[in-house]
């Protein structure tokens, strides 16, 4: 009973689902099942039997998804199992040196695609002027505080 506990302590601070705590988890809800059917037969309320569904419910979907979590596990190392196959079997051609190669085209270079249309520029283009140390957004800022100045001037006037 001391190595369960010592186990199920050590499980909660272990990712996923581990044995010991599905089993833990069973006897959980195997009891509570208990005593919902006590409470039942002592007290003819028909809230427990509501209970009774709403934690046989959360019991089974618990356990459905430790097992889609058991598949989706063995479907991982399936395929990592494989891929080192694959790794392995493949013959290495690494060296200690590191050589960069660059494609080197050998066909004609193309013009583009003939679907698409050129579009021709039409009136003229300004090209912007540089800034000056201010720019617009701090120059109209500035103006914004000059004016709420001036105007908390006039009130205290």
């Amino acid at each position: 009973m001391a190595g369960f506990m010592q186990e199920l302590w050590e499980s909660i601070f272990t990712p996923g689902t581990t044995p010991t705590l599905l089993v833990a988890t069973n006897v959980s809800f195997a009891s509570l099942q208990l005593v919902l059917l006590l409470l039942l037969v002592a007290t003819y309320s028909v809230h427990f039997i509501v209970l009774s569904f709403l934690c046989g419910g959360l019991w089974w979907a618990i356990n459905w998804f430790a097992a889609e979590l058991r598949i989706a596990q063995a479907k991982e190392a399936r395929e990592k199992a494989r891929s080192e196959q694959r790794a392995a079997a493949r013959p290495s051609d690494d060296s200690e040196t590191e050589v960069e190669s660059i494609p080197i085209a050998k066909a004609s270079p193309t013009t583009g695609s003939k679907e698409v249309e050129v579009v021709e520029q039409t009136g003229d283009l300004k090209l912007r002027v540089e800034p000056s140390p201010g720019s617009k957004s701090s120059a109209s800022t500035e103006d914004e505080w000059e004016k709420v100045s001036e105007n908390e001037n006039e009130k205290d006037k």
